[in-house]
């Protein structure tokens, strides 16, 4: 009988695994992707409140229900399976081991108290599978857990340490996984800064309206092409509203081998196809998010926080948009990335302008064009290097299941590792700056305001670009071997649960109020029964479709854990998996 390892990131914004074959060197048999996140919301703090909300079994089951899918799509014999490595942040790990969780939760010694908690020592180690209550494999595989440094950085933050050689460099570094949960960390004479903040999800194309994860088919690159002179972006941009520069926007869209092609050149205005591209897009990607607000912002299509063309959005082909409202997701997400930027070199003692070497992870920093993210604010201004390195969660996860010894070398790192963690939701330099960003991005405070108000706050000013930095992709996908099976995309990983709630007259608000089209009502003899797609929904901070209910009858919680009156056969417990 073969013997078979999984590896399997559990990312704030979706999962990825791959089969190993352990037998032949560890080669890659194939790879299945999910295009969300199973638990409702669209970032690591909607997935805890979930958690805290609804409790730790719930979540647990869900967060497995959505492993055992991805599994299931590496179209393997489960049987021949003996070790599965995770590889995450320490909530997503804790909810998917179902351990304490509520520690990660509150910062407060006293409130943990109140509450009992005695928080889990998240070290290196192995259980067996029956331990993962749920998980459909062996009952003698291993299931292999990677260590946090502290619970606010994780073994994800750790990956991309290890993953990119950071910590064996002599240069100031930085290295940033450019996702929802936007892990950063910056190293300076061996000591090693690290931060998290909640960027959202628009850098990985969700809150954007016609926005999907890096998957075939999105758009991750665009091009403007000129027909005049066109400003500079960065600080020596125009940015007065005068008319947007002739032009059209060149499209690049991923394909099946995750690679981009040229997609359809279009009018900017109308959308109109002036060339045809080798590939159809079907939505665009955080990266092509971001070159379309380097590209824009150049020829004055942009001009934050408005869109200057006559219905305030920019067309791409088959009737995708960007509109003013995907800039202000876009722009919170960048925002909120410098200001961790800015933090830890104050936390380091350095300025921005002091880093000479960054390294971009995860989707993101992978498919993007780095110096179009330099243009916009998302790497220091006067690196030298940018490296471009992939998916290091998933390839962390891979390395482990090929072989345990990288589970305890990954201990070691953690144990020996000079670091200083700092908690961006108590420190007054992030808070300060990214109210700044905000104000840019959401408000159009101009660039000579902003500086003057870091100077106010001691702060050193931002530089230009001046050079152009070396850009080294090490990658050229963010999952650099798909395997010889291929690559399997899940696009429904959502658990969904049906209720009927008594008194319902059927008016259907909640389903028109739901802005993610979580909601499905049907009406039967039995009584209306309405059913949520857990993955679609947007949490426990949305709850639109409760307050919508005329009646006062709909409970929000009620739903999620289907405690109202479900109909016989009408609880849809096992989302389906095309």
């Amino acid at each position: 009988m073969a013997k078979l390892g999984i590896a399997l990131d559990l990312g704030t914004s979706g999962f990825r695994g791959h089969a190993i074959d352990l037998d032949q060197n560890g080669i890659i048999l194939s790879t299945a992707v999910t295009t969300r996140h199973p638990l409702p919301g669209a970032n690591v703090i909607d997935h805890l409140h979930f958690a805290l909300e609804i409790g730790l079994e719930r979540a647990h089951e869900v967060m497995v229900h959505a492993a055992n899918q991805v599994i299931d799509n590496l179209r393997i014999k489960k049987t021949e399976v003996v070790r599965l490595a995770v590889c995450g942040n320490p909530i997503q790990l804790s909810l998917f081991e179902g351990i304490e969780f509520r520690d990660l939760a509150y910062a407060g010694k006293r409130k943990l108290e109140s509450l009992g908690v005695v928080a889990p020592k998240r070290d290196a180690h192995i259980v067996k599978a029956p331990e993962i209550n749920g998980l459909d494999l062996p009952e003698d595989a291993d299931i292999m857990i990677p260590p946090a440094v502290r619970h606010e950085i994780g073994a994800d933050a750790l990956a991309m340490m290890i993953q990119t050689g950071m910590l064996e460099k002599d240069e100031i570094a930085i290295v940033t996984d450019y996702g929802t949960n936007a892990e950063m960390a910056l190293i300076y004479e061996g000591t090693v800064y690290t931060g998290s903040t909640a960027a959202g999800p628009a850098l990985e194309g969700q809150q954007i309206e016609d926005g999907l994860l890096a998957l075939p088919g999105a758009i991750s690159d665009v091009d403007f092409q000129a027909e005049e002179n066109v400003v500079t972006v960065g600080f020596k941009r125009n940015v007065s509203q005068d008319q947007p520069s002739s032009g059209n926007l060149k499209t690049y869209v991923l394909s099946q081998e995750m690679m981009p092609r040229p997609g359809d050149t279009v009018d900017p205005a109308t959308g109109s196809v002036l060339v045809a591209g080798e590939l159809e897009a079907v939505g665009i990607t955080g990266t092509g998010v971001v070159a379309l607000l380097s590209q824009g912002m150049k020829a004055r299509l942009i001009h934050i926080p408005r869109i200057n063309t006559a219905d305030t959005e920019i067309h791409l082909p088959n009737g995708i948009n960007f509109s003013e409202k995907d800039l202000l997701e876009a722009g919170k997400a960048i925002g909120s990335v410098r200001a961790g930027h800015i933090t830890l070199c104050q936390e380091a003692g350095i300025q921005l302008e002091d880093i000479e070497i960054a390294y971009m992870s995860g989707a993101s920093g992978t498919y993007v064009d780095a110096l179009k993210a330099q243009d916009i604010g998302m790497i220091p201004a006067r690196v030298k290097k940018i490296y471009q390195v992939g998916n290091t969660s998933l390839a962390m996860a891979r390395d482990i299941a090929r072989d345990v010894n990288n589970l305890w070398n990954m201990k070691r790192v953690a144990d020996d590792l000079r670091q200083h963690h700092c908690m961006f939701a108590e420190s007054k330099v992030f808070e300060k700056v990214y109210i700044l960003e905000r104000s840019y991005w959401t408000e159009g405070m101009p660039i000579n305001q902003y500086q003057k108000f870091l100077k106010k706050y001691g702060l050193p000013a931002l530089q230009e670009v001046t050079d152009t930095p070396e850009v080294i992709k090490t990658v050229e996908k963010d999952i650099p071997d798909l395997g010889v099976m291929g690559l399997k995309i899940i696009p429904d990983i959502g658990e969904r649960k049906s209720v009927c709630f008594e008194g319902c007259i059927v008016c259907g608000e909640c389903v028109e109020e739901c802005p993610e089209n979580a909601l499905q009502m049907d009406e039967l003899e039995e009584g209306c029964v309405i059913t949520i797609n857990l993955a679609l929904c947007d949490g426990v901070a949305c709850r639109r479709c409760e307050r919508a209910c005329s009646e006062k009858i709909f409970n929000f919680f009620d739903l999620l854990t289907a405690a109202g009156k479900p109909l016989p056969g009408k609880d849809k417990q096992q989302g389906e998996v095309n």
